[in-house]
Parts: structure tokens; sequence; C-alpha cells
């Protein structure tokens, strides 16, 4: 990306993210649809977003979907009938998934469900109760600190009822049936970086995405951390087994080193694809190991699914003291990074989509490469040693078993270099490329699926 085209799509994000963040969403809800109603407006008119509607008690794998939680209103008023608190002025004010409450009741009572963090005395807290019924109310401490003794009266005008969890999913096709799988959870209000830096990526990449050829078909999903992609794998057994490469999107505004966690696998195509278009970056980065630990990495990875699917970010989760408070807001999000996330993205998808398994047609000594002009035809391209080591590695190592990242790996040389080279020996018959082997649907052993055939409400 040129530093126009970047600074472009940087402040393009950037706006994105400020237009993501004020929906009070959680894991169900209203929220999430008026989310969703975000994204939809901001993809292209070709980019067909569905809107997936699965019902309260549908068992999904181990787990079922929860209650849907609406907030029509939440306020906390002082002795003296003063406001102190209201979830209109920040959704973090209320505890997620808060179940309705009217009462009146002394400080000392009150206590027990206010919650803020001693050692960040001006960030308000990111809480939540989902599985369990509680109320309460987020603030800073300096806000705790200063309350008077006296009688407060709480005001939670929430709905906890049968309903459904919704989620979006877009489907791009491609020249194959073979997946590559992009997430975002969409489910946290009122920050940044976590996840609408995540939430606007994912819209930047699907208009990406739609504008160019593709070998792959694209799924890109919007849907709430966790208990989501439980319900997409439980609802979806037929497509687990087409998913090549997947990444989980998150965290991808703040000025940390762009990090990559690996899937479970450890060296899938998408594991070695992301750390190459890392180091192509020449930038400080990060490669770290798969952990049980982290968002729906962990669930596409369990050991029954075992999918290809990694986790790409900036600062890691729990590794930045703006995580899950209100500190993650818009000062801390910057339009370089997000374009510079997006170029990251864009470049592990590029070079997946490029890598291909070719067969040498001439393997017995080395071809005569002068007279079919091979040297002319990409001599503009790069250096000399990279061109001439490029033909020479391919023209070795493509004997129908080994992708051009193989080959890369193995010659140490540029992926483009390696690349460029096969589409140049191709063109002149010295390769020819190998079909994909068919490969039947993964086996999803020892996992219940649970609710696999129960049907969701398709909103186009």
């Amino acid at each position: 990306m040129s530093t126009t085209e970047s600074d472009v799509v940087g402040h393009r994000l950037y706006d994105l993210v400020a237009a993501l963040m004020p929906p009070m969403r959680s894991i169900t809800g209203n929220g999430v649809r008026a989310t969703l109603d975000l994204v939809r407006a901001a993809l292209p008119a070709q980019v067909p977003l569905t809107v997936h509607e699965v019902p309260t008690g549908t068992p999904v794998l181990d787990w079922t979907i929860p209650r849907e939680w609406n907030v029509a209103g939440a306020r906390l008023i002082g002795p003296d009938g003063r406001v102190i608190l209201d979830a209109a002025d920040n959704p973090l004010h209320l505890l997620g998934y808060s179940v309705p409450m009217r009462a009146r009741m002394p400080l000392d009572e009150l206590r027990h469900h206010l919650y803020s963090m001693p050692d960040r005395p001006d960030w308000v807290p990111y809480r939540t109760s989902y599985y369990n019924d509680a109320w309460g109310f987020c603030l800073s401490d300096r806000q705790l600190a200063a309350l008077p003794d006296g009688e407060y009266q709480v005001e939670i005008d929430t709905s906890l009822t049968d309903g459904s969890l919704t989620y979006g999913e877009i489907v791009l096709p491609g020249t194959s049936d073979e997946e590559f799988l992009v997430t975002t959870h969409l489910c946290h209000p009122a920050m940044a970086n976590d996840n609408s830096s995540g939430i606007a990526v994912a819209i930047e990449l699907a208009a990406a995405l739609a504008a160019r050829e593709r070998r792959y078909t694209y799924r890109l999903l919007f849907i709430p951390g966790t208990i989501g992609s439980i319900t997409w794998l439980a609802l979806n057994p037929g497509v687990v087994g087409r998913i090549r490469h997947g990444l989980v999107l998150t965290g991808l505004g703040d000025r940390g080193a762009p990090t990559y966690k690996r899937s479970r696998r450890g060296d899938a195509i998408i594991d070695r694809a992301t750390a190459r278009a890392l180091a192509e970056t020449g930038r400080p980065h990060r490669v770290v190991d798969f952990s049980p630990y982290g968002y729906d990495e962990r669930q596409f990875c369990s050991p029954g699914f075992d999918l290809p699917v990694g986790r790409f970010g900036r600062s890691q989760h729990g590794e930045y003291p703006e995580y899950h408070t209100s500190a993650d807001n818009l000062e801390f999000v910057t339009p370089e990074s997000l374009a510079d996330s997006f170029a990251i993205l864009r470049r592990t998808i590029e070079i997946c989509e490029a890598d291909r398994v070719w067969r040498n047609t001439s393997p017995y000594g080395e071809p005569q490469l002068g007279r079919r002009g091979l040297y002319r035809s990409i001599g503009a391209t790069m250096n000399r040693a990279s061109i001439e080591m490029g033909l020479l590695w391919v023209l070795n190592l493509a004997d129908g078993t080994r992708g051009l990242l193989d080959i890369a790996e193995r010659a140490d040389l540029p992926f483009d270099a390696v690349a460029n080279a096969a589409d140049a020996l191709a063109g002149v018959g010295l390769l020819v490329e190998e079909p994909p082997v068919a490969r039947p649907p993964e086996a999803l052993a020892g996992v219940s699926l649970a609710g696999a055939s129960a049907a969701s409400v398709v909103i186009g």
C-alpha cells in the first residue's frame, strides 16, 4: 500500500471504529442487531451480509443459547436526587447482562454491586455476568470514593427473555469451495481496540476481497465471543471440513507491535503465511505459540475440530492496562495502526491465495532457461540473484508435493520471488499446477454436535 493509500485506509478505519463504539451491545440483543446494521451500511452494495437468529434454548455443542438481553435504561441516583451514573452516557457503567432492578438502598448495601479499579482510579472497568443472574454498576474509583452516605435509587430497566442469539455472516465465493475463515467478535460495547477495531478491519477486508479474484471462498463472521463461535461450529458441520485457513481478528488499532498467535497445529499454512507477511514488514512483531486461553481461536482449535485458525492483533489482551476499561477509547487507537493491521492481513491472504502446488514437466536435468526468455520475462520485478535462484529452486522442488510457501522457506527467498518464478515457468510450459487433493470432511472425533441440526432464522 502506498503512503497515500495507507492514510486513506487508516482514516476510513478510524472513522468506522468511532461509528461502531456507541451501541449498547452484548452477546445477544438489539445492540448486536444495531451493530450489524452499521456493518451492512459500511459494506459495498455488492457484499451481502446475512444475519442469523438462533433461538434461546437451542443446544450448541455443550452449551445452550441464553436468554436475550436488552436495555431500556439504567441509572443510579444519589441521595440528593442527582443522577450519579447513566448507561446512556457510557454503556460500560452497566454490568453486562444485569437483571432488572428497581430499589432503594443504603450505600453500604449498594457497594456490593459497584465495580471500580483502585489501581486505575480514573478509569471505568468493563464487567459482565452473562450466565449468573446479577446486577451492578461500573464506575471510576474516584467516583466511588466520593459517594456520600445515604439512600440511593437503583433503576435498571433491562429484560432477559426468550429471544435469540444474533450473528452476521458474509460469504464471498471463490473458484474453489475450500474456505478461508475470518472472524471477529462484536459483543464488547464502547471500546475502540477491543473490538470495534476488529469489526472495522473485517469490513475493510470484505470490501477488498469482493473486488479481487478469489481462489478460496471467504467466510467472514461477526459473532459474539465464545458462544458465537460455538454456535457457528454447532450449526455448520458441513462447512467445518472445508476450512483451509482461518484468522480471528481482535485488538488491531493500538500502538503495540503486530502479534500473531499460531493455531493449535502450529505449522499450518496460515501460521507460516502470517509469519512471513509479518517478517516482510521489516519491523518489530511477535509470533507466539498457541494456548487454550484467549479469544475464539480456542473454540476453532478445540481438539475435536483442530482447525487451522490463528489469531491476529497487536498488543495482546491482558498485557496492556487499558484492556477492558474506558481507557480503550479513540485516543488509544490510531489510523496508522489500523492501516498497518489491514495491510498485513491483506498480505497474508495474498500469500495464501498464491500458494500453489506445481510439478516440473522437465525434471531430468536442468532445462535451458535462456532460450525461453525467462530472465527477460521477470527481469524488471526484482534483483537478478532472486530471479535466478527463484527459477532454480522452483524447478528443483516443484515435484507435485510442495507448495510455493514450502519452497520459499526452504530456499530462504522472498515469497514473491518464488511465486513470480513459478508463474514465469508455467508460462513456458515448464510447470503444471497439481489439482487440489480431494479431502473428505475432517473427522470431528469425540465431539457431540448437539444442536447441529437446529435451524436458525436467516435475515437477508
